[in-house]
């Protein structure tokens, strides 16, 4: 059975892949670990230069909800740009087709000369694929375009913004409870380490990957944020 491929293309994928997945992982991904990350880096550095519980709360919420609408922005623009660049290079590749078929169907048979066909039977499998679907063919083999993750903008912004103030809620919620005291920034520290570590598990097992390397990877990073933010913070603090 054949289903449709974006912007109309058949294609005769009907089982899942993971890769199928990764528009809206990637951005559910990094909106989360943004969220967590940067909230907790900034109420840890604020934290670290002020004395104000208050302060400290108010400037992690506002950057949640900025983070939050800085991210849906930043992904509809990116993924919009995509679909743009792959409506250009559909609507190229069918003028092409309409202009020149034997050039296109000549760079076709090169195509498969290249992946290993002699040249015989891959100008014989560039004339039947060319008859079957030119364009959908052109569009898969010649430029790498494919169904199984089309750019959703609206999906990207909305995902982004979604995650990005859950994974804030994290080091906002245990920094609304822990004492303003030495112990804060342990505090904050330790939980944003634990929800990277989880979120980067749950990303790994959602694509496929290794797990462990993968909660690794984003804690280390989250450490490093988070010293550079506290030290950072403590130096200003101390200079005002």
């Amino acid at each position: 059975m054949v289903r449709p491929l974006h912007h109309g293309i058949p294609s005769a994928h009907d089982e899942p892949h993971l890769s199928g997945r990764s528009g809206w992982l990637r951005a559910a991904v990094m909106g989360a670990n943004d969220g967590i990350l940067s909230t907790a880096s900034l109420i840890v550095g604020v934290a670290a230069g002020s004395s104000d519980h208050v302060t400290v709360m108010l400037a992690g919420i506002a950057g949640m909800v900025a983070g939050a609408l800085s991210m849906a922005a930043g992904e509809y623009v990116s993924v919009s740009s995509q679909a743009d660049v792959e409506l250009a290079d559909i609507r190229r590749e069918r003028a092409e087709l309409h202009r020149n078929p034997e050039g296109e169907l000549a760079e076709l048979t090169a195509i498969y000369e290249v992946r290993g066909l002699q040249p015989a039977l891959a100008r014989q499998v560039a004339e039947e694929l060319t008859v079957a679907d030119a364009l959908g063919t052109h569009l898969r083999d010649e430029i790498g375009l494919t169904d199984l993750s089309p750019p959703q903008p609206l999906q990207a912004a909305v995902v982004s913004a979604l995650t990005f103030a859950a994974g804030a809620s994290v080091p906002l919620m245990v920094g609304a409870f822990a004492p303003l005291d030495a112990a804060f920034s342990f505090w904050v520290g330790g939980a944003t380490l634990a929800a990277l570590g989880a979120l980067g598990a749950l990303g790994a097992q959602a694509g496929g990957a290794p797990r462990g390397r993968a909660a690794l990877r984003v804690m280390v990073w989250g450490v490093v944020a988070m010293v550079a933010t506290s030290a950072i913070g403590a130096l200003v603090g101390a200079a005002l």
